[in-house]
Parts: structure tokens; sequence; C-alpha cells
């Protein structure tokens, strides 16, 4: 069963910064779009951002973007979610899947990804 890893999520104040890494350890992941989701308690699980496999395409929600960057590295089968100026409404667990529909990136539906990981919680409070 593949299943992404996830890590770099911790407390940090607003305005703060933090990486986080997606990785998925012998699985070649090199022809899907991988997204970065999002959940916030009570809430329901956003797309936060999307990079297709090789193509350079990306996706940002308004929410995050001049804030937040995607990237990948596939031969570390890892993708990066770079995240400055963090602010307190980015308080989320967040999570990595692959888009097994697409290699492209394009605005995320939830039902396309799949190989979804444990998540890493980031909290941003002063």
């Amino acid at each position: 069963q593949v299943q992404f890893v996830e890590s770099g999520g911790g407390l940090v104040q607003p305005g703060s910064s933090l990486r986080l890494s997606c990785a998925a350890p012998g699985f070649t992941a090199e022809y899907y779009a991988i997204g970065w989701f999002r959940q916030a308690p009570g809430k329901e699980r956003e797309g936060v951002s999307v990079i297709g496999y090789s193509d350079g395409s990306t996706y940002y929600a308004d929410s995050v973007k001049g804030r937040f960057t995607i990237s990948r590295d596939n031969a570390k089968h890892t993708v990066y979610l770079q995240m400055s100026g963090l602010k307190p409404e980015d308080t989320a667990v967040y999570y990595c899947a692959a888009n097994t529909m697409r290699s492209r990136a394009t605005i995320p539906i939830l039902h396309e990804f799949n190989y979804w990981g444990q998540g890493t919680q980031v909290t941003v409070s002063s």
C-alpha cells in the first residue's frame, strides 16, 4: 500500500515560515500531479497547491497565492511546500496526495487524489 509521508509541520508565530515535505519512498510518482491539502478542525479538506509532474504547471488557492511555493524533486520522490508569511488561519493538518488522473496541475478535485499520508500539523499562533 503506497502512502505519502508528510513532515515539516510545527508551531510557529504569525509571519514565520515553514517548509513541508511530502515523500513516497520507493514510489515512482513522477507521472502524477501532486497536491497539498489542508484541513482545519470542523472544516472540509481544501486544496492548497498542486504541481504538475514535469511541465512546470502549478496551482495555488487564492488564500495562499504569493505566500506559498510548491516544488518537486523527482529524483528524490519528494514534493515541497514552502510557506511564508504564515497566518493563524493557515493552522490545519496538511496532507499531500497524488492525482492519479492528471499529470498537469489543475484546480484540485478531491476524489482524483490518492495515496494520502497521515498529515503534518501546522499551528500558527502568537
